[in-house]
């Protein structure tokens, strides 16, 4: 039987302001077994890059990566965001390493190719070293993932923090039982967007298809739920969306691959 391992990916607003950090360390410092936690940090790179003179595009809500802002979002993640999380994590007893994809080679990706839109240096992840982090979790480590990867040729990658979880959970899940929780800021995927308490909460891929069709699962929602799929489909036991505030809880809305039964809203 598999040990259990729970990933957490948290956004930057979370990890970004001093309440909420504290609240989010307590919580996740609470978490029992074998975790490891993904965050992200991209308004503390605006406002560095701001402070720089560097203006930060933006094209769909993705960050366009230009050479010095790819120096900005290295500090800004793989240092500033990353250590703070680290020692605020030790201060509460939880032996954590920070580490980008470059770290011991835990993440290679490759420059996205250009499309419709140049995005610069970002990276499309091509593998993860599971082994690595397999090695470091057992010994009671906990590895903090900062949203930044390398190309094997010198060249650090800005890199989406959910397809940094998503990855590291199912290249992780041949080795342990992963549940991957998503943080964000509602309760989980709504029925009704103007309602915090329409929380569903459990969805199956059939389930999902129809939601879709009768549009009440729309917009930026989609593609985190199909990524959350294709991580079940890669061997991950569960996905969790919800509120950062309720990672050690019950909430949220999880997805499943069979059909299980409903716990009551």
């Amino acid at each position: 039987m598999k040990e259990k391992l729970t990933v957490i990916k948290v956004g930057g607003k979370i990890v970004e302001e001093e309440t909420t950090l504290s609240r989010l360390l307590a919580d996740f410092s609470a978490i029992e077994g074998y975790k490891l936690l993904v965050h992200g940090g991209g308004r503390s790179a605006t406002k560095l890059a701001a402070r720089l003179g560097i203006e930060s595009k933006m094209v769909n809500g993705r960050r366009i990566t230009d050479a010095e802002t790819l120096k900005v979002v290295t500090m800004v993640y793989g240092g500033l965001v990353n250590k703070n999380i680290v020692a605020g994590l030790q201060a509460r007893g939880v032996n954590a390493i920070g580490l980008t994809g470059a770290d011991m080679n835990v993440i290679r990706s490759v420059k996205r190719p250009v499309k419709e839109v140049d995005y610069g240096y970002v990276g499309d992840v091509e593998k993860v070293n599971a082994d690595f982090l397999a090695t470091l979790i057992r010994q009671g480590i906990v590895p903090v993932m900062a949203p930044l990867t390398h190309d094997g040729q010198g060249s650090m990658l800005n890199t989406n923090a959910d397809t940094i979880a998503g990855e590291t959970a199912k290249a992780l899940a041949p080795l342990f039982d992963v549940t991957l929780v998503y943080c964000f800021e509602k309760k989980g995927v709504l029925r009704d967007e103007n309602d915090d308490d329409s929380v569903i909460p459990v969805i199956t891929p059939e389930e999902f298809k129809e939601y879709v069709a009768r549009g009440i699962i729309q917009g930026g929602m989609i593609p985190k739920l199909e990524n959350s799929f294709s991580a079940i489909d890669a061997g991950v036991s569960q996905v969790v969306i919800t509120l950062a505030s309720a990672i050690k809880g019950e909430g949220g809305t999880i997805i499943k691959k069979m059909n299980v039964r409903k716990r009551p809203n």
